[in-house]
């Protein structure tokens, strides 16, 4: 009975000692974690806005949306973060967009964890450079097995269809809130 107490002392102060410890660790990275996204997502900004040089958060929207405006000060577009499911769990992604909305400039995939060799070639060029001018209206398809015949089509990757269907309906799902805040005159 001794020894079981004695385990049981030795065990509960260890999971102190430790849970202290990592609570320590979390307070001292959580600022550096918050910083390396803040550069991270400006950094995505640009990349989509290639025009832009500076940019203003649109706040109170409910979705992550951001005026970009060129060196004259004038809007260039807006870079707008979408997340959704993939094929194995939840994909970020940062898209440009013209003043207007009718028009992508470039996508970036942010986050994934697609499959490695398949769902990850949505972060390649040969899929992502299919979003460089695509037309939005009425909305992005996707085709399959196919070259893309209308202005707003992409084409899917072969092997990894669900991960290319999720990245359409994402951008589309984005592009459906700023449309709306668009309407609402809030963009």
């Amino acid at each position: 009975m001794k020894i079981v107490i004695h385990m049981i002392t030795t065990l509960t102060l260890i999971g102190v000692i430790v849970g202290g410890l990592l609570s320590e660790i979390n307070d001292w990275a959580s600022p550096l974690i918050a910083a390396n996204q803040k550069a991270e997502t400006e950094k995505a900004i640009f990349l989509v806005q290639p025009e832009g040089k500076s940019y203003e958060t649109i706040p109170k929207t409910g979705i992550e949306i951001y005026r970009v405006y060129g060196a004259d000060k004038n809007l260039v577009g807006y870079s707008m973060v979408s997340v959704g499911n993939g094929f194995q769990g939840k994909v970020k992604i940062m898209t440009g967009l013209s003043k207007d909305l009718s028009e992508i400039n470039i996508i970036e995939i942010l986050e994934q964890v697609e499959t490695p060799g398949l769902g990850t070639k949505i972060t390649e060029e040969p899929f992502k450079d299919q979003f460089k001018g695509l037309q939005t209206t009425p909305q992005v398809n996707w085709v399959k097995g196919k070259v893309p015949e209308q202005p707003n089509e992409i084409q899917t990757i072969t092997g990894a269809t669900i991960s290319s269907k999720s990245v359409v309906t994402i951008i589309n799902s984005g592009l459906a809130q700023a449309r709306n805040l668009k309407e609402r005159g809030v963009l």
